[in-house]
C-alpha cells in the first residue's frame, strides 16, 4: 500500500451533505442512481451514485452522506457529476454508504 503524508490528505475535501433528491439514471453504463447533495454554505451539488443495489430512492432522501467535493466534475453520460460519494466496497462490489452518527451542521469537512 502506497503511503501518504498527512499534507496529501489534507488536499482531499471530504464534506457532510444531506441528499435532498434522487432520480433513476438509466442513462448510465453501470446502475446508479442522479443525487442532489446539499452541502450547507457549499451549495447544491451533483453525483452519480453506484448504489442502487443496496440502496433504494425514498430512503435515500434526507441521509447524511460524506462525500469528497474537490474533484473535478466528471461527465456520466447527460448528466455532470460534481462531487464523489464515499462508501465501503463489499466483497460483492456493492458500496455500503458511509455516513455520520450523528446530526451534524451541513457541508463540515472531515479530517
Amino acid at each position: 500500500m502506497l503511503q501518504i503524508s498527512y499534507d496529501d490528505f489534507e488536499k482531499v475535501d471530504i464534506r457532510v451533505g444531506k441528499v435532498i433528491k434522487v432520480e433513476e439514471f438509466p442513462r448510465a453504463r453501470k446502475p446508479a442512481y442522479k443525487l442532489w447533495i446539499d452541502f450547507g454554505d457549499l451549495g447544491i451539488k451533483k453525483s452519480s451514485a453506484q448504489i442502487t443495489k443496496l440502496y433504494q430512492p425514498e430512503n435515500l432522501v434526507n441521509r447524511l452522506i460524506l462525500a469528497v467535493t474537490n474533484f473535478p466534475p466528471r461527465q456520466i453520460a447527460d448528466f455532470i457529476s460534481e462531487v464523489l460519494v464515499l462508501g465501503v466496497v463489499l466483497d460483492d462490489g456493492e458500496v455500503a454508504l458511509i455516513q455520520p452518527d450523528r446530526n451534524v451542521p451541513l457541508g463540515k469537512r472531515i479530517l
